[in-house]
């Protein structure tokens, strides 16, 4: 895992497959662990170096073993909660996909299944979903918008008067500002005819692609519109999805003949935004990464063939969300997200391709190495996009070096004193 030569081999013992979550409550207590002062000075890796040969050592040595196993376990979610609250949100979600295929520019919209619900690795609550609605665009030309690589102007190549989405130009761009705020108006409209349940539309975040409904008070559905583009891949993509090693080069030739989408997000303009970019997503190809994740395609199908790389992911998903938990009054983290925890884990997933290096045995150490890794983003502000290398998620720009010497501290208070945070909320 990148460990420079000298580190020594922990090799911890928990297995917890997704395959087997049945139970277990947000609310379950953990056992209490004393605060211990922090270790002497230690190594900390930078992304890319060579992986050393491991030096086995007892698994016993590993502090917190047994806590991370009691927090995979809570982790777990109830198949029949996540089932009842699924059935909820699928039939609002079908409601309103009825409706706006009803309208004008929207007619060909159909829901993409991404998120952390279908990758499996959906943490804690059962009770908050993501959808996403592509809609196909043929024949269209992409601007980037300031050498980010990730945001674009949207501009069609031909337009006839005819095309339904022409209502939503704004000087030959298709604005995503005009089309969100419609796309908006329908679903407000929209939920007050949904009569058998509670729906109401949340307060607009602002620079969020989301619309945010709240489903019986306690069911909450960001819905995203994108746009669905079954072209060649944007050159700003062209060294990223570093799987060759990983999951195989054909692999890697086959996921980038898949559409792209672009969803309604406003790129970072000085103090403000600029309102009618798009940005790229790739949320249905990481889907893919995550379903079959192994260098062997065989790969988590039995028991005898598992890795830990999903358990691995969860408890860094966990750590930031608990977190941002506790300091939600600080205002610190607010910039930070699991998509931020997603990418440095796929990054770490290159740079360690093999099923062999998550092993489940050794999860208290891959565990580690993946907090290692993190911190490591952190303190040289980086963490490439993993499908666009040159869009930094860690620059300045998009979040301040406070905030991210602050999460860097917090995360190295809690490995030093065994992750107290996991025991909280």
């Amino acid at each position: 895992f990148g460990r420079p030569k000298g580190a020594w081999w922990l090799t911890p013992v928990i297995p917890a497959p997704w395959e087997a979550e049945a139970g277990g409550s947000r609310g379950q207590e953990i056992e209490t662990i004393l605060p211990r002062p922090p270790p002497g000075p230690r190594d900390v890796p930078s992304p890319g170096l060579p992986v050393s040969v491991p030096i086995l050592v007892q698994r016993d040595a590993v502090p917190g073993a047994r806590k991370l196993r009691a927090v995979l376990e809570k982790l777990r979610l109830s198949h029949q909660d996540i089932s009842k609250a699924a059935k909820v949100v699928n039939g609002v979600v079908g409601h309103l996909l009825h409706r706006l295929k009803c309208e004008s520019g929207f007619g060909g919209v159909e829901r993409l299944h991404t998120g952390s619900y279908y990758e499996h690795v959906k943490i804690s609550a059962p009770n908050e979903f993501d959808v996403m609605f592509k809609l196909e665009v043929p024949r269209i030309q992409l601007e980037e918008y300031s050498d980010t690589g990730a945001y674009y102007l949207v501009k069609f190549k031909r337009n006839p008067k005819e095309n339904p989405l022409s209502q939503f130009l704004e000087d030959e761009i298709l604005s995503a500002s005009k089309m969100l705020s419609k796309f908006r108006k329908i679903i407000k409209e929209e939920i007050n005819n949904i009569k058998d349940t509670d729906v109401i539309m949340k307060r607009k975040r602002r620079g969020s692609p989301a619309v945010t409904l709240l489903i019986n008070k306690e069911i909450s559905v960001d819905i995203t519109l994108a746009l669905e583009l079954k072209t060649s891949w944007p050159a700003s993509t062209k060294e990223g999805l570093a799987i060759k090693n990983w999951l195989s080069a054909k692999v890697r030739q086959q996921l980038r003949l898949k559409p792209f989408y672009l969803v309604p997000k406003h790129a970072k303009e000085g103090n403000g935004f600029q309102e009618e970019t798009w940005r790229l997503s790739f949320s249905h190809i990481e889907k893919e990464i995550l379903s079959n994740h192994g260098k062997s395609k065989t790969c988590c199908e039995n028991k005898e063939m598992k890795c830990c790389r999903k358990d691995c992911l969860k408890l860094m998903k966990y750590l930031l969300e608990q977190l941002k938990e506790k300091f939600k009054d600080k205002k610190h983290l607010d910039k930070f997200s699991s998509y931020h925890v997603k990418t440095a884990f796929f990054h770490l997933c290159t740079e360690n391709p093999q099923d062999s290096q998550w092993d489940p045995k050794d999860l208290g150490l891959c565990f580690d190495n993946c907090v290692t890794y993190f911190l490591e983003c952190l303190r040289t502000e980086q963490l490439k996009n993993y499908f666009i290398p040159g869009f930094n998620l860690f620059s300045s720009n998009l979040i301040d070096k406070t905030s991210k010497e602050f999460l860097s501290k917090q995360i190295e208070y809690e490995r030093n004193n065994e992750f107290p945070v996991f025991g909280e909320f």
